[in-house]
């Protein structure tokens, strides 16, 4: 099954659910991974390159000049060559984000798949139009999956094939940080006990969670590993026990979770929460540390639900959960986590995307109905998964 796929996510910001499973795709034929555009100064043209991990990553160049019209027209005719050149047969066209329907109108799928892993319309900045393209591009796609529970439940009605399909782990990779390897260089100064986090750091994080938690113990040091987005950086707490070490290759965190005490989720409740489902709980856990988060409903249930995660929101609360979670018998914690993580798989979750894109396929072809599927319980959400 040869991919193109079009995605509001740089390839190379965050080793995150696309890379995944598009990493995956390319066992099966070829993958072209076109990103938004960036400015240019001069004609407009498409870079493309081959990532280690076999996928074509494709950067539209464009003018600033151009209007709104010929922008999708000139964005349109370059993912069209760009198709010419490097997909051979028949493919599949793998939708991110619906922004990207006004230029891909003219393409000629024979599958259109919409991975829904973010309720983009409540994220800071999202464009007004937003939710009419998710409302055509639900009546375009041939199926539709979803991260987590929580959007599943909000999507669930509004086309006939939606599966969930929860974000899974690479545990052999994140496991590498209980074999103790060395500190990195920026981190091996910082004192402990440490609290760490890895992810963006963008409008959902709760700073004022994280300022209260970092003043109210102030021996305590807290790591946030990642880029910044959508947040001014002069607005993040600071303090002598606060460190922002940047972002870092998905191939080193391992050895920047190694030394933490405890690995913290410290979302804010709001519109961009809402409905997040967050990849970084299962890999704390192959890590084999212990997890401190707020109250995001993905990370209660299951988690929270299995006793593999402390929940707590507000600062007191936090800082007693953190004291907890470093008190847990790592051994028994660590056996009750490999035990979860051992039914869940980032192959898994493909060969079940594979199985249903050529499920709704065969259905096309016969020209068959099929009722919504039926809502999957907490109990089905993971053993549905497994190998």
């Amino acid at each position: 099954m040869n991919v193109v796929c079009v995605s509001h996510l740089r390839w190379d910001f965050v080793f995150q659910r696309p890379q995944h499973l598009l990493s995956r795709a390319t066992r099966d034929g070829s993958v072209l991974y076109v990103e938004e555009p960036t400015s240019v100064t001069g004609p407009a043209r498409i870079d493309i390159r081959k990532d280690l991990t076999g996928v074509l990553v494709a950067v539209p160049r464009l003018p600033d000049t151009l209007s709104e019209q010929v922008r999708n027209e000139v964005l349109q005719r370059l993912i069209e060559d760009a198709i010419r050149l490097h997909i051979k047969g028949a493919y599949t066209l793998w939708y991110y984000t619906p922004m990207a329907l006004p230029f891909t109108t003219r393409l000629r799928p024979a599958m259109v798949v919409f991975d829904c892993m973010d309720e983009l319309s409540a994220f800071a900045g999202a464009p007004a139009e937003l939710r009419r393209l998710e409302a055509q591009l639900f009546a375009k796609a041939d199926v539709v999956f979803t991260g987590g529970e929580s959007l599943y439940e909000a999507k669930r009605s509004r086309h006939p094939r939606v599966h969930l399909l929860p974000s899974s782990v690479d545990v052999a990779h994140f496991a590498q940080a209980r074999m103790l390897p060395p500190d990195p260089r920026d981190q091996a100064l910082i004192p402990t006990p440490r609290i760490g986090y890895f992810g963006v750091i963008d409008e959902r994080l709760d700073y004022a969670l994280l300022a209260g938690v970092a003043a109210a113990r102030p021996e305590w040091h807290f790591v946030l590993v990642g880029p910044t987005a959508k947040v001014d950086v002069r607005t993040l707490p600071v303090g002598p026990n606060l460190h922002y070490l940047g972002p870092k290759a998905y191939a080193e965190l391992p050895t920047y979770i190694s030394g933490w005490d405890v690995a913290m989720l410290p979302f804010a409740h709001n519109d961009a929460t809402r409905f997040i489902s967050p990849t970084k709980t299962p890999e704390y856990l192959a890590a084999g540390k212990p997890v401190v988060s707020t109250s995001i409903r993905d990370v209660v249930r299951p988690y929270g639900h299995l006793g593999l995660a402390h929940i707590a929101d507000g600062v007191d609360a936090f800082v007693l959960a953190i004291d907890a979670a470093r008190r847990d018998d790592p051994a028994t914690r660590r056996q009750a986590a490999d035990a979860f993580l051992g039914r869940i798989s980032w192959d898994a979750t493909w060969q079940r995307m594979r199985q249903a894109i050529a499920a709704a396929r065969d259905l096309e072809t016969a020209h068959i109905a099929v009722e919504p599927p039926p809502f999957i319980s907490d109990q089905r959400l993971f053993t549905a998964t497994a190998d």
